[in-house]
C-alpha cells in the first residue's frame, strides 16, 4: 500500500512498540489526558528520544492568538521532525488560518487539524511541509461519506502543491485504511488497537477468520463454566 500509517496515541510504551512499524505519530490533548500526562514538554521530549526520524505531531493548547504563536514556536523547536498541530479555528469560531500561514512562511511544519470540509483546507497556503487532517471518522458519524470530500480537496489543491499531505483522521476501523488508500489520501492515523487488527487480519482469509471466531466463542463458553 502507498498510504502512510501513523499511530495516534500518547502512550509512550505504545510509541516504543510501533516506532519501527509505522511512518509517524500523532497525539492530542484528549489522548494525553487519558494517558495521565502531567508535564507536556517533558513527555514530548521523551517521545522524541524514541522517534527521531519520523513525523510527530504535538498540539497547541491555547485559543489566544499571541499565545498560540508562542506555543507554536516553542513546540517547533523541540525537533526537526515535529509538526505543530493547530486547529483551523479557535473555540470562538475565529479563523486561525493567518497564524498557520505566517508560521509556514517561517519554515515551521504545521498539521492543520479538526477540518471537516474542503473549504476548511483548500484556501490555506504554505511554504513549509504541511499536513491537512480531515476528520473523516467524525464526518462519517454524521452519515456523510468522507471519500467525496477527500476527492474534492485533492482535485482543488493537491495537484498544485507537493508539500501538503492529506491525512485521514479519527479512523474507526481497519476498513478505513483501505478506503483512505482508494480515495488517494497520503496518510491515515490509527489507534494502536486498529493497527493490531490490521497486522493480524490483513492476510487472513474469511474462511480462516470464521474458524477463529468459532474457536473464540467455544473457548470463552468453556472458560466461563456455563451449562445447559
Amino acid at each position: 500500500m502507498k498510504i502512510k500509517i501513523f499511530i495516534d496515541t500518547a502512550d509512550l510504551e505504545q510509541i516504543k512498540k510501533y516506532r519501527d512499524k509505522v511512518d509517524g505519530f500523532t497525539t492530542n490533548p484528549t489522548l494525553m489526558r487519558r494517558a495521565g500526562i502531567v508535564d507536556y514538554e517533558k513527555w514530548a521530549k521523551e517521545v522524541l528520544k524514541e522517534v527521531k526520524n519520523k513525523p510527530v505531531s504535538f498540539e497547541v493548547l491555547s485559543n489566544n492568538f499571541n499565545e498560540i504563536g508562542r506555543q507554536t514556536k516553542k513546540i517547533s523547536n523541540w525537533g526537526e521532525n515535529v509538526y505543530v498541530k493547530i486547529p483551523r479555528i479557535n473555540i470562538k469560531d475565529l479563523s486561525l488560518v493567518s497564524i498557520i500561514e505566517e508560521f509556514s512562511r517561517e519554515g515551521i511544519k504545521i498539521n492543520v487539524t479538526a477540518a471537516m470540509l474542503p473549504d476548511h483546507l483548500v484556501y490555506i497556503r504554505n511554504k513549509a511541509p504541511m499536513i491537512f487532517s480531515l476528520f473523516c471518522g467524525r464526518i462519517a458519524d454524521t452519515g456523510l461519506n468522507p471519500a467525496s470530500i477527500i476527492k474534492e480537496i485533492i482535485g482543488r489543491y493537491a495537484p498544485n502543491n507537493d508539500k501538503v499531505e492529506l491525512l485521514w483522521a479519527s479512523c474507526r476501523e481497519v476498513l478505513n485504511i483501505y478506503q483512505a488508500e482508494e480515495a488517494g489520501v497520503d496518510i491515515i492515523t490509527v489507534t494502536p488497537e486498529i493497527f493490531e487488527k490490521y497486522e493480524k487480519f490483513k492476510d487472513m482469509s474469511l474462511q480462516a477468520l470464521s474458524l477463529l471466531t468459532v474457536k473464540q466463542f467455544y473457548e470463552d463458553g468453556k472458560a466461563s463454566g456455563y451449562t445447559l
